[in-house]
């Protein structure tokens, strides 16, 4: 069949004509799944794994690298951190999500064929388990090692005279003013119990009477987790508090005291339709958030049935839902361990490094960022290649430079001390057009978002906050500046977020690019964004939750008709999470017809890899290390003529139907390449990796090269 050139579609090869103009020529036609191919897909009724309980398999890898023995110690301990707040934030939000739906009726069978209660017990089970393990090996392995290493955490009776003097002088001059005993009687109901506060449980008896009363005590947040009692040792904080009860309750008997902490649900609900200002309908869910219901209650595991039965009745959480762990509780407060000044208790020290397009225009003065993106575009791969001196400095440029005449950019997440921030707000001062699209919604980010928003406002920025009922998520900054050649466009499009403080920690890759195209797609998406424009496709960009989900997919079908045809075909997608059933089923579709596919995803997969007449032909790795992997990234053969696209969006249902997020298509051959050495080596056999099997589980290789360590060496050289 002959057909002229469709322009949308990524499988077609242009036969150039004599003279340079396009003329037609025999291609196939474009892949198309017919009924066959689906009936023998829906055959596999449990081909997608449960992404709760992928989550939580992720959470057990982070909990694998804390007991890596190769690792440096402080990052294991800091691992042991993360895998505490990591659950938290899982069952103030999942947790607390499956709940929601079941007592609304909405109790519909997940993707995976489990019902919302199957699910729940599954994660019930799992969780203690886990729970238990990470407390467990904290006592048994952490606590040992870091005494070994010279670093003491140590419990009330492990303290000298001479500690306990000092902690007892800790106690009376500072931590007792701030303690509020709150009794529970009949004029006394009992206490609000904050989410994630660290509570005392305290049972006294008066001698007169003999009768015994129950109190709480809070564990004031305003203090460090661990007392720092000198030479590195240190003491919790509850310890403490716990050995000076008396000062407390004078006159009274302390009977028994337990610590104990709850989980909320702290997932906001904000109806944007019937808001008239969302900035304050946000504020008024940020006061509400404190008192969702409980989802979880945590105790020691020494705690007695007649304080656990009070708890659980006052606070009507379910025997289910209590988990009984060794102490301490709250580990969170790790992080102040693993800062401590012991580097040679933690990965080797490294800076990033200015990128080498950005160097060749550096000079006395500071670099300009302008100029070396006229030369050529510039991928950036961070934490590698410094935020500093690329994208903060682009952005302090545009503020300053008196020839720009605009600066558009989005915001999810930033630092708080933020000189993105900053930049903007001189700008705006300067006199230039400065817009700032805040997403207000950003999950546990809303209180700062807000201030951000008012600052930038009191500036004289113009601020909008998107569109209703969608979270802008993209990470896209364009600057548009007056030159001699007339008005050009300067535009950044990332995978991370604008954020410094994260930027030396995620790893993100991001496009600076003077390309016309792209320059022209992304001034129409803020048009889009800020007004009522609403052109409905891009010419480089795909944009969800218009064009992303059906742009991948027709491209994963394109890669199938290379493949029947001979061509070079093949798919590498690297993200935070797959779960998306259409596209996950688009990979089963390819890998079905032989197509190679291989996925790299840090967090959730719900694709079962290696089934026989199904996925044997999809490979999928999860790579953990000293930078949290962060970058999206989707890689076709496209038939010979490679094509990469990077971006802000997952694969799952929140990011394509209900954000706002955009993928670039990589305009030149150099970053392309860059690309593909990235993917080389993460896909390398000899690459230390995590590897899915089909049943879900996830088992670490022997691989002897370290991804990050090896870039780390990269960059090194080259600086």
């Amino acid at each position: 069949m002959t057909v002229p050139r469709a322009v949308t579609s990524p499988a077609d090869d242009l036969v150039p004509a004599e003279g340079g103009v396009h003329e037609t020529f025999e291609v196939e036609p474009p892949y198309v799944p017919d009924a066959e191919a689906l009936q023998h897909l829906a055959k596999y009724e449990d081909r997608f794994l449960d992404r709760e309980l992928s989550w939580l398999r992720f959470n057990l890898r982070l909990l694998g690298m804390a007991e890596d023995e190769s690792l440096p110690l402080l990052e294991r301990v800091r691992s042991l951190a993360f895998f505490a707040s990591n659950l938290d934030e899982f069952f103030m939000v999942r947790v607390a999500g499956l709940k929601r739906r079941m007592a609304a009726g909405m109790a519909v069978r997940a993707a995976s064929g489990l019902m919302p209660r199957d699910i729940l017990e599954a994660i019930w089970t799992r969780t203690t388990e886990q729970m238990q393990r990470h407390a467990t090996f904290f006592r048994d392995d952490i606590v040992p090692a870091l005494s070994a290493a010279g670093i003491d955490l140590v419990r009330w009776e492990d303290l000298d005279r001479e500690e306990q003097k000092f902690a007892k002088r800790f106690f009376k001059d500072r931590v007792f003013p701030v303690l509020t005993p709150l009794a529970v009687d009949p004029a006394h109901p009992f206490p609000y119990i904050s989410g994630l506060s660290l509570n005392m449980a305290v049972l006294v008896r008066n001698p007169k009477t003999g009768k015994e009363h129950f109190a709480r005590v809070k564990v004031p947040p305003t203090f460090s987790r661990f007392v720092a009692l000198g030479n590195q040792r240190f003491v919790p904080l509850e310890d403490v508090i716990g050995e000076h009860l008396k000062r407390l309750f004078p006159g009274m008997e302390v009977l028994q005291v337990h610590t104990f902490r709850v989980t909320r649900n702290e997932d906001l609900e904000v109806e944007e339709d019937d808001a008239e200002n969302l900035l304050q309908a946000l504020e008024k869910e940020l006061l509400r958030r404190r008192f969702g219901p409980p989802v979880r209650l945590e105790v020691e595991e020494t705690i007695t049935s007649q304080v656990l039965e009070l708890l659980t009745s006052e606070l009507g959480i379910s025997p289910q839902e209590v988990v009984r762990v060794p102490g301490p509780l709250d580990l969170r407060g790790l992080h102040d361990i693993a800062d401590l000044p012991r580097e040679d208790l933690k990965y080797p020290a490294f800076v990033p490094i200015t990128h080498g397009n950005l160097t060749e225009v550096e000079s006395a003065s500071p670099i300009d960022v302008f100029e070396a993106a006229r030369r050529h575009d510039v991928l950036l791969h961070h934490p590698y290649d410094s935020f500093a001196t690329s994208v903060q400095r682009f952005l302090e440029q545009a503020a300053a430079d008196p020839h720009v005449l605009a600066i558009k950019q989005t915001l999810y997440r930033t630092s708080g001390d933020s000189p993105i921030i900053d930049a903007l707000v001189d700008a705006a001062e300067s006199g230039k057009q400065v817009l700032a699209l805040i997403e207000i919604k950003a999950r546990f980010d809303e209180s700062a978002n807000i201030r951000w928003a008012r600052k930038l406002e009191h500036a004289g920025c113009h601020v909008v906050y998107g569109q209703v009922g969608l979270k802008t998520h993209c990470k896209l900054a364009m600057v548009v500046r007056d030159e001699p050649e007339g008005i050009r466009r300067y535009t950044h499009i990332g995978t991370g977020n604008y954020n410094p403080k994260t930027a030396r920690s995620y790893e993100d890759l991001g496009l600076i690019t003077t390309n016309e195209a792209i320059g022209e797609d992304v001034a129409n998406l803020f048009n889009n964004l800020s007004g009522y424009s609403r052109k409905p496709s891009y010419d480089q960009l795909l944009v969800a939750p218009d064009s992303v989900r059906d742009g991948l997919v027709a491209r994963i079908h394109d890669e199938i008709t290379h493949h029947r045809a001979g061509r070079p075909a093949g798919i590498r997608m690297k993200a935070n999470s797959i779960v998306d059933e259409a596209t996950i089923d688009a990979l089963y579709l390819a890998a079905q017809e032989g197509v190679p596919v291989q996925l790299l995803v840090r967090g959730i997969c719900a694709l079962r890899p290696g089934v026989p007449g199904l996925s044997e032909s999809i490979e999928v790795r999860s790579i953990l290390g000293r930078f949290l992997e962060h970058s999206r990234v989707f890689w076709f053969d496209n038939g010979g003529e490679p094509e990469a696209w990077i971006g802000s969006a997952d694969l799952m249902h929140r990011n394509l139907d209900r954000r706002v997020e955009v993928l670039v298509k990589l305009p030149g051959a150099d970053s392309i390449a860059q690309v593909e050495r990235l993917l080389d080596l993460a896909f390398d056999p000899d690459t230390r990796a995590w590897l899915l099997h089909r049943d879900g589980s996830w088992e670490l290789n022997d691989g002897k090269v370290h991804l990050q360590e090896s870039l780390i060496e990269t960059h090194r050289r080259r600086a």
